[in-house]
């Protein structure tokens, strides 16, 4: 049975930041929901993860790791807790969910230097360094890992995979962009980090930087094989989730003009990797969506729609 915490666990002097990453609490959200406050060395500060096991626990498990996009809408729970049922679908899968509360235009990677808005950010370092081990001292890990995200973190799933060969068994990615090479490869993630007003040659540098290059996909793609790999993109079409009067849909237009138009990019980033995969016989699942947005219900479908071929990278 898991033990719950609900002081401090810390190394070092009394009063001193620890040195490493440690687990400081873990509360019941459920009955096998969790969240988990972890304490990020490189971060220098705590991070909100939430966990969901399985319902029944049948011993040593994968863990599939989901990263959101842009902006979390609650410091208390993710995006995904929120627009999903990741409780109720995981229930009956012998794997371990973790979702880790992002950094506002993140990336989910190590920046530079640190930001005079948005702080120090040096997620791929706690994503697959600090966290994992904890993950599965926790929550009964078997050290075999997976990594699914849509939009910013689709693209952010797959750089991670690159540039962590072999570190996550299977990766999914929604809606995302994969090359950061290039007036239009760099755009995109310039311009959600300036969304949340930071800057993003603190990220990766100027324009000319090296680091651009080295978390371009494209370019890497090779190192992917042997990794299971689903990815899916909507063709920017408007579908009955975009319909006015749609549950949840509170502006239709939104939804099918700066959805469809976003979801379009994706398309033509999508395009661009199935045919570097092709080109490198590297086998993926690549699925085109039509009609299909920018937008949450199709990410819902496909998070259930990967899960057959996570499941088969996970060895489950």
């Amino acid at each position: 049975m898991l033990a719950l915490v609900t002081g401090s666990l810390q190394s070092g002097d009394a009063g001193a930041a620890p040195a490493r990453a440690v687990i400081e609490r873990v509360s019941s959200e459920g009955p096998h929901q969790y969240a988990v406050d972890v304490y990020s060395a490189a971060m220098r500060k705590t991070i909100r993860v939430q966990v969901v096991t399985p319902r029944v626990d049948a011993g040593p498990r994968p863990s599939l790791y989901l990263l959101g996009g842009l902006g979390e809408e609650d410091a208390e729970n993710s995006i995904w807790s929120i627009k999903t049922d990741i409780p109720g679908f995981y229930a009956d899968k012998n794997v371990n969910v973790v979702m880790p509360i992002a950094g506002n235009g993140s990336l989910y990677t190590d920046w530079q230097r640190d930001d005079p808005t948005l702080g120090r950010y040096k997620w791929e370092t706690f994503l697959t360094r600090e966290l994992p081990p904890l993950i599965d001292a926790r929550f009964s890990g078997n050290g075999i890992r997976g990594v699914a995200g849509l939009s910013m973190g689709a693209g952010a799933a797959l750089v991670l995979a690159v540039r962590n060969p072999g570190f996550y068994r299977a990766v999914a990615a929604y809606s995302g962009c994969f090359t950061t090479t290039g007036p239009a490869g760099q755009a995109y993630p310039r311009g959600i980090v300036a969304g949340f007003g930071g800057n993003a040659d603190n990220m990766w540098g100027p324009p000319a930087d090296p680091a651009w290059a080295a978390h371009d996909v494209l370019s890497h793609a090779g190192k992917l094989r042997g990794t299971t790999l689903y990815v899916s993109t909507g063709t920017g079409r408007s579908g009955k989730y975009d319909a006015p009067g749609y549950p949840g849909n509170s502006n239709p237009v939104d939804r099918q003009v700066v959805g469809g138009a976003i979801e379009l990019g994706s398309l033509w980033c999508t395009q661009q990797l199935d045919g570097r995969l092709r080109q490198l016989n590297i086998p993926a699942s690549i699925r085109y969506i039509d009609p299909g947005t920018h937008a949450w219900p199709y990410w819902v479908d496909q998070q259930r729609e990967s899960w057959p071929t996570l499941r088969r990278g996970l060895g489950l």
